[in-house]
């Protein structure tokens, strides 16, 4: 029997970890502990997991008891982003293995701490990177590793964050670059794992540009500037089209997605936790649109762009290579997309010849299928019958990290940031 702690009782932690670790995987795993800042959390987990209602709970300065007292031999990390280094170096001194949710860190600084950590350490580092276990993304890499577009030249990914999704994130503490380092880190490093592990190369230099153009004080669809409201008793929000879009009058509009607190969280609210601070707050000092170029080491180049505030979600992507490219076009949240969306498969076209498409068997469950599986690695250890690997490690971590701070850092310096001197510095200002 494996026994795991949880550092971080947020919607991520309950639905990725601790469901799993007792609906699919209790024959061979034990959650022994929970470890938050705020009580209500553990309240909120164990009303939705009536069998671990006997499970001790500690609060954030209780690590080293929690340790002693449960004897965990893995510690799960899923609390917020800029928490997650203090946890996974806490395990690592006492030689525990850690899951940790994605970004590893914040910082390239505080991914290289983890890695000289884990270099010392009995214990090793798994970062959930599930965008790898979508068995559309699994099959891209069995296309590549095959050889049938040859060697890599360069990619293009155009990534879409969708109104209510996109300003969720600065509704909440991701709008502080202070907790989350950006959303070059929080939400693209997803994305630059991906590339790093389709190419299997590694990120050496990058140049970027960003913008904050929807959110903020004086963003064209702010209805007033007036700091500190929240939209639960904005009296302005029905002239908001954020707002009005995903809400109705009678407050009866149910919007699905899987990166928002359950209802009665919302409800209720956490303690010092507010999901519904105004997107147009002045304190909002992080960007809402990038574009980078990123040079590999086995030169590949691959460009880069997101928005958080566009009509529909999901990604556009094309591999170009030496024997031919790839194509694909993926919709996320169908039931929040406004008009029909085609089925997604993946285009090959060959350099000298006529395009192919395939379709790829889907699989159940969050982020595409890819959470079943990932859950699986996790959970039962890795596939044996796989040929390639895809549970992510430390090096898989610092690397993402490092990618989405050298793109923030080039937007606000208008210089290319180099990769191996942005992770081997000392230390650096988030200013």
């Amino acid at each position: 029997m494996r026994k795991f702690a949880v550092c971080g009782v947020s919607k991520r932690a309950n639905d990725m970890f601790i469901r799993p670790m007792i609906e699919t995987f209790g024959a061979t795993s034990e959650l022994v502990g929970l470890l938050d800042y705020d009580p209500k959390r553990f309240a909120v987990c164990k009303s939705a997991f009536p069998k671990i209602e006997h499970v001790p709970e500690f609060n954030e300065n209780e690590f080293e008891k929690m340790v002693k007292e449960t004897n965990p031999d893995t510690i799960i990390v899923a609390s917020r982003d800029d928490t997650h280094v203090d946890y996974i170096l806490k395990a690592l001194e006492s030689d525990l293995d850690v899951i940790t949710e994605k970004p590893m860190t914040t910082t390239a600084h505080d991914s290289r701490r983890v890695m000289e950590a884990e270099r010392k350490s009995k214990g090793k580092v798994t970062v959930t990177f599930n965008y790898r276990y979508s068995p559309y993304h699994m099959k891209i890499k069995e296309l590549i590793l095959s050889g049938k577009i040859g060697r890599v030249t360069s990619v293009d990914l155009n990534w879409y964050i969708d109104t209510y999704h996109g300003s969720s994130y600065f509704q909440r503490w991701n709008r502080m670059r202070e907790f989350s380092g950006g959303l070059s880190i929080h939400k693209s490093s997803h994305h630059f794992d991906l590339i790093n592990w389709w190419l299997d190369q590694k990120p050496v230099e990058v140049f970027a540009f960003g913008a904050l153009n929807y959110y903020g004080p004086e963003s064209e669809h702010n209805p007033l500037k007036e700091d500190g409201r929240h939209c639960k008793t904005c009296h302005v929000k029905h002239d908001c089209s954020y707002y009005t879009r995903w809400n109705s009058r009678s407050n009866s509009a149910i919007v699905q997605d899987d990166h928002i607190d359950s209802d009665e969280a919302r409800k209720d609210g956490y303690t010092n936790y507010r999901p519904d601070q105004c997107v147009f707050d002045s304190e909002i000092e992080i960007e809402d649109t990038y574009t980078a170029t990123i040079r590999y080491n086995q030169g590949a180049l691959l460009s880069y762009s997101i928005n958080f505030s566009l009509p529909y979600e999901g990604y556009r992507l094309a591999i170009n290579g030496s024997k031919g490219r790839i194509e694909t076009t993926e919709f996320h949240a169908p039931s929040r997309v406004p008009f029909p969306v085609p089925e997604q498969t993946i285009d090959f076209f060959p350099l000298f010849g006529s395009k192919e498409t395939i379709h790829v068997v889907k699989q159940e469950g969050g982020h595409g299928g890819g959470d079943p599986i990932i859950q699986e690695d996790i959970f039962m250890g890795e596939d044996p019958a796989r040929p390639y690997r895809v549970l992510s490690g430390s090096e898989d971590g610092a690397y993402a990290v490092t990618t989405g701070e050298a793109v923030w850092r080039s937007v606000k310096e208008k210089q290319p940031i180099t990769i191996e001197d942005l992770l081997n510095q000392p230390t650096f200002s988030s200013s």
